[in-house]
C-alpha cells in the first residue's frame, strides 16, 4: 500500500511488524520544549527589563518632584527671610547694592504737568558722621513734576536736619529717585535712596528725634515730612513725604518738616498709581528730585 510517497521502516516483534522508532519523535519533542523554554525565558527577561525600567522612571520621577519641592521650599525660605518690610511700612535698608544702570529707564511723564524725568544716578559718598552744618529752615526739591518746599523744624529735629541740610549741600540729592508709593494703608512717597531702590544710606545713622505722640492717623497727617529706618536709631538719608490723611503708622519716625508747596503735586502724581497695578512699589508716573536746595 502506498501513501503519500514517504517509506516508513517498520520492525518484526513476535511475528507483527511494528514500525521502527529511531529517536527522531523524542528529539523532536524535545527540541520544541527547549524553544518554549527559550521564548518563556526571554519573555521573563523582557518583562523584568520592562519592570525595572518602570523603576528607574518612577525614581526619576520621584527625584525629579522632590527637587521641585526643595526649590519651591528655598524660594518660601528666601521670600520670607527677604521680605523684611510690610508695604505699610516705610524703611530703609543699610545693604546698597547699586543695579538701576541695568534697568530699562523710562521717565516718560503719564501725568499732566510732569517733565520727561532723568535718569537717577548712584551715589557712592559717605561719610562717618554730618559735617557741622547751619540747619536749614527751609528745603526746596526740585522735581520733574514741579517744586515741593519743606518747612523743616530745626527746634524739634535739630540733628536730622543738620544732616539733611549737609547732604543737601552736597548734592546727595541730585537726580535722586522718589522711588516707592504706597497707597493703601499709609500715603507716601518714598525717596533719598543712594541706590534708588530703598537701598542704603550715607554711611552714618542718626538717633530718633521728635516721634509723634500718637500712633495711627493722627500722628502723621498730609503733608508731614519723616525719616524712614530700619529700626529703631537708623535713619540715614531715607525720608517719605506723606501727601494724604490716612496713614496708619506707628510712633517710630523723626518728624522733620512739613510741606508748605507742592503737596498738590505730590497728589497729582499718586492718582496715577503704582506700576502693575499694586498698592505699593514704583510710581506708574516717575518722580525724580532733579535739585534740591536750603534757604
Amino acid at each position: 500500500m502506498r501513501d503519500s510517497g514517504v517509506s516508513v521502516p517498520y520492525t518484526r516483534v513476535g511475528g507483527r511488524r511494528l514500525p521502527h522508532v529511531d529517536g527522531s519523535g523524542v528529539a523532536s519533542s524535545n527540541k520544541r520544549e527547549r524553544e518554549l523554554a527559550r521564548q518563556k525565558f526571554e519573555r521573563q527577561q523582557q518583562r523584568r527589563l520592562e519592570v525595572e525600567a518602570e523603576r528607574k522612571k518612577r525614581r526619576r520621577t520621584i527625584a525629579i518632584f522632590s527637587g521641585l519641592g526643595i526649590a519651591l521650599a528655598a524660594v518660601a525660605v528666601f521670600l520670607l527671610t527677604t521680605k523684611n518690610t510690610s508695604p505699610t511700612t516705610p524703611v530703609a535698608s543699610g545693604s546698597p547694592t547699586p543695579t538701576p544702570s541695568a534697568v530699562a529707564w523710562n521717565g516718560t511723564p503719564v501725568v499732566k504737568g510732569c517733565a520727561q524725568a532723568p535718569q537717577p544716578t548712584v551715589k557712592t559718598q559717605t561719610w562717618q558722621a554730618p559735617e557741622p552744618t547751619k540747619p536749614a529752615t527751609k528745603i526746596t526739591l526740585t522735581t520733574n513734576c514741579g517744586q515741593i518746599v519743606i518747612a523743616t523744624d530745626p527746634a524739634k529735629a535739630p540733628k536730622t536736619v543738620e544732616s539733611m541740610s549737609f547732604l543737601v549741600s552736597q548734592g546727595y540729592y541730585t537726580n535722586s529717585d522718589c522711588f516707592r508709593l504706597t497707597t493703601s494703608g499709609i500715603f507716601v512717597f518714598q525717596c533719598g535712596s543712594p541706590t534708588n531702590d530703598g537701598k542704603g544710606g550715607p554711611g552714618y545713622k542718626l538717633p530718633d528725634e521728635n516721634l509723634p505722640t500718637s500712633a495711627g492717623q493722627k500722628g502723621y497727617p498730609a503733608g508731614t515730612v519723616a525719616m524712614a529706618n530700619g529700626g529703631a536709631g537708623t535713619s540715614g538719608s531715607q525720608f517719605f513725604l506723606v501727601y494724604q490723611d490716612g496713614s496708619n503708622l506707628g510712633p517710630d519716625y523723626t518728624i522733620w518738616g512739613r510741606v508748605v508747596g507742592g503737596l498738590d503735586i505730590l497728589k497729582n502724581v499718586a492718582s496715577a498709581g503704582v506700576k502693575g497695578g499694586a498698592n505699593d512699589g514704583r510710581p506708574t508716573q516717575p518722580l525724580v528730585i532733579t535739585k534740591a536746595a536750603t534757604g
